[in-house]
């Protein structure tokens, strides 16, 4: 490609309410906290990683919008309230309008990406219109999707997208480039993804709340 405009989105919910799925396994007064040092720790990472022109962040949540000021993203409000596909889907409206040529779109509760794994999504992006997706670690959710231009394919996330985004790559006359990356890979939704993450040794900003918490894996 002769020219690179890669956004970075985040979008970030409600932090108040965040990560009711996880139940009992993490205390009520915690979840908050937990939300905003996984979004601390995927914004840590996008920062750190080479080839993005800039990032955004897409909350009306006061706590998110600072957290987003301090790493230098921009704030977009529009769609904020309309979950992750509306949010991500007002990004790209918003980043097609300006003329950027492609958005990353990543969680903000995938604690374990770092900086080698942006990297190695930017440089599968080799082509326009070009499409790019990181399956969740059970092989059913999107947790990455780079799109060439931003608004290619019109985003639909659920706990079952990655097969669908594949068939709407295609339906977009792209054959979808799948990279598998184990930190972007593993989303904290439940229980059962908090249990992953505690088995793999980190210095993550999640991981030293929760070890304060007193809840920590072998």
């Amino acid at each position: 490609m002769n020219a690179r405009d890669i956004w970075a989105v985040v979008p970030i919910k409600d932090t108040a309410q965040a990560k009711q799925r996880l139940k009992d396994a993490v205390p009520a007064e915690l979840k908050p906290r937990l939300a905003l040092a996984m979004a601390e720790d995927v914004l840590s990472a996008l920062a750190a990683a080479p080839g993005l022109t800039g990032m955004a962040v897409v909350t009306l949540d006061a706590a998110a919008s600072e957290l987003a000021r301090r790493y230098g993203a921009r704030l977009i409000t529009a769609g904020a309230l309309d979950g992750q596909t509306g949010a991500v889907r007002a990004a790209a409206r918003e980043l097609a309008r300006e003329g950027r040529t492609a958005m990353l779109t990543i969680p903000g509760d995938v604690p374990l990406v770092t900086p080698d794994e942006i990297r190695e999504l930017i440089a599968a992006h080799d082509r326009t219109p070009d499409f790019v997706i990181t399956p969740a670690h059970d092989g059913r959710g999107s947790n990455a999707v780079l799109c060439a231009p931003p608004e290619l394919v019109p985003l639909q996330f659920g706990d079952d997208s990655f097969v669908p985004h594949l068939a709407a790559a295609r339906r977009a006359g792209v054959e979808p480039k799948i990279v598998r990356l184990a930190g972007i890979g593993l989303d904290i939704d439940n229980p059962r993804d908090l249990a992953a993450f505690l088995k793999i040794p980190s210095r993550t900003r999640t991981r030293a709340l929760l070890r304060d918490a007193g809840i920590d894996g072998p």
